[in-house]
């Protein structure tokens, strides 16, 4: 699958050119020859004989990048300058920082920020512990814990490499719902310390969001996690994931006139963000789904699975899928298949698999950066088509979704994040997507509609309320001097 080039490698090149002649020209062509693309050209000196231009060029990787650069250099008359990659100058001194919400301009602002004043606050929480969640930052903040195990493609990086991800997406939570997160990258990967850290430091956290912790440790901590805590313990690989693929499902069922507890839905890929899709997937009603894994289909005869040292996540699955008790590999599974949905690696299926499936068939391939399928190739017989990438129609991003799940449970004062919470974030995502809209080709909203924060938190947060989750239905009034607090 031919690649295009991207803001992900883009760059800017000062060079020095003759003022008169086909300089100019000359570059435009050396890019767009090489498979780049000009997607800016600015003058920044002119003299009689000479100009200085800044060309911000597009490519489709770094070698590729290095391979422009180079055909520039040799374009006769060119002075080659500065060059600077714009993703890693948007990373110098990270992505994100703190500030103060109050000016400190005087010693009164002083005495009240911090020693006299602060001290009258802190013995109000000493004595009415849940204060703490009007009375400072923990009301808004999100903790984003990592241990570097399984950073986005790249595996197991540690937690040095894994931080500017964790900045990312701190940064959404602050754009998208006006949270303040904060990353937290781990140096070990044993399960327990990781627990007894979280534990140690959710007192300062309203809301706890692992990230890119590899399975199947994450589900273990997970559920410690959110057996310990008395604030939700969300992770966005898996539910983020789900919420998501369900949303566009929906969406995608409407297109094609299918109902959801009819289709038969296939899967590849047994891993966290497949568990848990293949959960909420269920709890939302689907009945026919099969799972396939590296070795093909997941069912309760496998020959690995009759072991005692089988992973208890994909005993679950072979235990709860696959009525019809499928058997072989992927591509045999998939043949007739309503749904198609991917999580695992490039290229495991090709056209005519997707020819096979039933009539309106959908197919979510979303490997990254090289989906299961090549979308294009897909796009000829399947009725919808999503990925995970930017440059293809339905994208299925969880930033959709994480801001918006938060800033619900925070405004709700959640206790946890359950199955229904999930539930009602998936419908509210969908139903951004008016009757109007709809079609194949826009089954998900992009992640800059604005309605799609508001509309997520709105559901999560009434889904928590309903489910007496919040932390106000099982707290009473602490005091009088509490009560006539602002809250």
């Amino acid at each position: 699958m031919a690649t295009a080039p991207s803001v992900s490698y883009s760059m800017t090149v000062r060079l020095e050119v003759p003022a008169g002649g086909t300089a100019v020209s000359q570059l435009t062509t050396a890019v767009e020859s090489s498979g780049g693309s000009v997607t800016g050209l600015d003058v920044t000196a002119s003299g009689h004989e000479r100009l200085r231009i800044d060309v911000t060029i597009a490519a489709t990787s770094t070698s590729h990048a290095d391979e422009i650069v180079d055909k520039l250099r040799d374009i006769e008359g060119v002075t080659l300058g500065k060059v600077s990659d714009r993703t890693f100058l948007m990373h110098l001194g990270g992505k994100i920082e703190m500030s103060s919400k109050h000016p400190i301009r005087n010693r009164d602002d002083l005495s009240m920020v911090y020693t006299p004043g602060v001290a009258r606050v802190c013995t109000q929480i000493a004595a009415h512990p849940e204060d703490a969640r009007r009375l400072t930052i923990k009301r808004n903040s999100v903790a984003v814990v990592t241990d570097g195990s399984a950073v986005l493609g790249l595996g197991n990086i540690g937690p040095k490499a894994a931080l500017p991800v964790m900045e990312g997406k701190a940064a959404l939570f602050k754009r998208f719902a006006g949270i303040d997160a904060w990353p937290l990258c781990l140096d070990t990967q044993d399960s327990d310390m990781i627990v007894e850290i979280v534990k140690a430091i959710a007192p300062g956290f309203a809301g706890i969001n692992l990230e890119d912790i590899s399975a199947p440790r994450c589900f273990e901590i997970e559920a410690r996690l959110r057996e310990a805590l008395d604030i939700p313990v969300f992770h966005d690989d898996q539910h983020g994931t789900a919420i998501v693929v369900l949303s566009a499902l929906y969406n995608a069922l409407r297109v094609v006139e299918k109902r959801i507890g009819d289709v038969r839905v296939v899967m590849s890929g047994a891993g966290a963000a497949g568990t848990a899709i293949l959960k909420l997937l269920l709890a939302a009603g689907v009945k026919h789904a099969v799972v396939a894994d590296i070795h093909g289909v997941v069912h309760a005869g496998r020959d690995d699975l009759q072991n005692a040292e089988t992973d208890s996540a994909l005993r679950w699955i072979a235990d709860n899928t696959n009525p019809e008790g499928v058997t072989g590999t992927l591509k045999q599974a998939v043949a007739g298949a309503d749904v198609f949905i991917g999580v695992s690696a490039p290229n495991v299926l090709n056209e005519s698999d997707v020819a096979a499936m039933a009539d309106g068939a959908i197919v979510f391939a979303l490997a990254n950066p090289d989906p299961e399928v090549d979308p294009a190739e897909a796009r000829r017989t399947a009725a919808v088509v999503a990925t995970g990438r930017s440059d293809f129609p339905n994208q299925i991003n969880n930033v959709l979704v994480f801001p918006g799940v938060f800033r619900g449970l925070l405004d709700a004062q959640s206790r946890t994040v359950n199955d229904e919470m999930m539930l009602a974030a998936a419908r509210a995502l969908a139903d951004v997507v008016l009757e109007d809209e709809l079609n194949a080709n826009y089954v998900i909203p992009s992640v800059f509609n604005e309605k799609v924060s508001g509309a997520v938190a709105g559901a999560v947060r009434d889904a928590a309320r309903a489910a007496g989750a919040s932390a106000a239905d099982v707290t009473t009034a602490t005091s009088a001097t509490s009560a006539a607090m602002a809250d």
